[in-house]
């Protein structure tokens, strides 16, 4: 049984990590306009590196919570893909296998002039004047608003084969991510775990579990193991 688990800032936030959708609408005390565009990157580069290296740092020193730990356990009993939108590493450290970045991996730098020439970073920050082999500077490997988001092809097809979806801690606010509960088919049963349901009343087969992710997916996995 494949199991298609999208999950967005919800599940990180339990692990520490700050959301750039707080309610002041700032990312750690900055306008994220000023530091998650393109434009940004052209007008000031330094500071936008520098905050990307404090980002991930504290991503190096967040540790996978419970919610990332019964994904990757789920493994065991069923085909499990994760999608995510968030750019940490948390999926992978908690031990699950097949992991879709929607909008980049902060733990990977990219070619300033070609986004698919990607890096491991050695450490935990990028340097002004590190540069790619085709000799621009390197930058986080992160999608920025305003630009394309290369691997929603491959996760809206990944969503067409789920036999369970599952969505954790996200809104269903930020396109193009939130339009692929439009590719699970209308037959397929959709859990929802997130503390305020997203508006999800034109899908069919919608069971919502309002809680946070750590408990929500403790009780998804009860649900899934009693009835596999």
């Amino acid at each position: 049984m494949k199991l298609v688990v999208l999950t967005g800032a919800g599940i990180s936030a339990e692990s520490g990590l700050k959301t750039f959708r707080d309610s002041d609408g700032l990312w750690e005390g900055y306008n994220v306009y000023d530091v998650a565009t393109p434009e940004a990157w052209e007008r000031n580069p330094e500071m936008v590196q520098e905050f990307y290296n404090e980002r991930r740092k504290q991503v190096l020193n967040a540790e996978p919570n419970q919610a990332h730990k019964i994904l990757a356990a789920l493994e065991v009993n069923f085909d499990v893909e994760i999608i995510t939108q968030n750019i940490d590493d948390l999926h992978e450290r908690a031990g699950s296998s097949h992991v879709t970045h929607l909008h980049g991996i902060i733990t990977k730098s990219q070619s300033d002039k070609e986004p698919g020439l990607t890096y491991e970073i050695k450490g935990s920050e990028i340097k002004m004047g590190e540069l790619c082999d085709l000799g621009s500077q390197l930058r986080p490997h992160v999608v920025w608003f305003g630009e394309s988001v290369p691997m929603i092809e491959i996760a809206a097809g990944i969503c067409s084969k789920a036999d369970v979806f599952v969505l954790i801690g996200t809104s269903l606010a930020v396109y193009p991510a939130a339009s692929l509960i439009d590719f699970v088919a209308p037959s397929t049963i959709k859990y929802i775990i997130d503390p305020r349901t997203p508006d999800v009343k034109r899908y069919q087969n919608i069971i919502c579990i309002e809680k946070n992710a750590v408990d929500g997916v403790a009780e998804l996995k009860k649900i899934l193991l009693n009835a596999n």
